[in-house]
């Protein structure tokens, strides 16, 4: 009776087994000959679109299957419709990956109705960036420090992509804590667009951050005479000769505590700023499989050589540690989303 009751028991146990096979198959042959969009928040010629063509060259040998990527540039209003677009309508296969403004977590938990995304239910790859952020004008202006800006008492052009973006923000967040009187044209595509509004002399100057703005202005930053762009205020200490010396903006703010405390919930977002999301309800088992890539990809040799050649600077956040900032940004307190509601204040056109 006993040797019986193990034939059905062993038949049983054996297609259990075959059951489970063709779900872990999926898995790591899901990706061969398959094709994935690497959309970008942000227009082409800028940082966000430097680094995704650049992970994109590399990332595709450390899939299993070795998938094509392909990268699309998605503008508009500050990468913000590429964001909605992850969230509302991107088809969760594990093919979309899209990079936006982390900024617009704070959006969300600001209350922005524009922000039709909840952060803690994307699925966060990683981030190959922390962000510097930083402000240049242009040399025609006779302006060259933070003390000429300030003292200037003018309206002063800056350009911007839209809300959540650092060209809009940070300005406005000057303006608030120091008094400045910045004037932001929102509207452009990105960093190309506002470099060349700022030769046509369209605006001033502009706020990004250290990480593009050594690449993508270089030519300008490099430049005499008045088509110089002159750096005048960073978030952090960089040992490079156009900013080693700039003050510094926590410094700067350091003895209005409130003020320093609502700029530095701000700019918690650039631990993150340029991450790789997929849409809501994409499998676990490809979030991982695209966690791994993207962490092997940033420590490839190639990739290195070619992110150094380029001056890209890589200073990697896992997707984990993403979740984790995201939650706290989204537990903001009451007396933060006070003092950074300004934020919210449609920019004048």
């Amino acid at each position: 009776m006993k040797k019986k009751l193990w034939l059905p028991i062993a038949i049983v146990a054996g297609l259990a087994l075959l059951a489970a096979l063709p779900a872990r198959l999926p898995a790591d042959d899901f990706y061969k000959g398959k094709t994935i969009r690497f959309v970008v928040g942000q227009a082409a010629g800028g940082g966000y679109d430097l680094a995704a063509r650049t992970i994109g060259r590399h990332m595709g040998r450390h899939i299993p299957g070795n998938p094509t990527i392909v990268v699309e540039n998605m503008t508009g209003a500050g990468s913000l419709i590429a964001a909605n677009y992850t969230y509302n309508s991107a088809k969760p296969d594990g093919l979309f990956v899209a990079t936006w403004n982390g900024a617009l977590v704070l959006r969300q938990a600001l209350g922005d109705k524009a922000v039709r995304l909840d952060g803690r239910k994307l699925g966060w790859i990683g981030s190959p960036t922390k962000g510097t952020p930083i402000c240049g004008i242009m040399a025609y202006t006779g302006l060259k420090t933070l003390d000429d800006i300030v003292a200037s008492n003018r309206e002063i052009k800056m350009g911007a992509t839209g809300p959540g973006s650092t060209y809009e923000d940070l300005p406005k967040m000057l303006n608030l804590t120091l008094g400045t009187k910045f004037k932001v044209i929102s509207g452009y595509e990105g960093t190309g667009t506002i470099l060349v509004a700022m030769r046509r002399k369209e605006v001033d100057g502009g706020c990004w951050t250290w990480e593009s703005m050594r690449t993508t202005a270089r030519p300008m930053l490099d430049a005499k005479g008045d088509d110089r762009l002159v750096p005048y205020v960073i978030h952090r200490r960089w040992d490079e000769p156009e900013v080693k010396d700039l003050p510094l903006i926590p410094d700067v703010l350091k003895k209005d505590q409130d003020k320093l405390a609502a700029y530095k919930t701000w700019v918690a977002t650039y631990e993150f700023q340029r991450p790789y999301t997929v849409p809501p309800g994409t499998p676990k088992e490809r979030v991982q499989l695209l966690r791994k890539a993207f962490a092997d990809t940033l420590n490839d040799p190639e990739f290195l050589a070619e992110a150094k050649k380029v001056k890209f600077e890589v200073t990697y956040t896992s997707g984990e540690q993403i979740e984790k900032y995201v939650d706290e940004m989204l537990s903001i307190t009451p007396k933060a989303k006070e003092l950074l509601s300004f934020l919210l204040t449609k920019p004048k056109k």
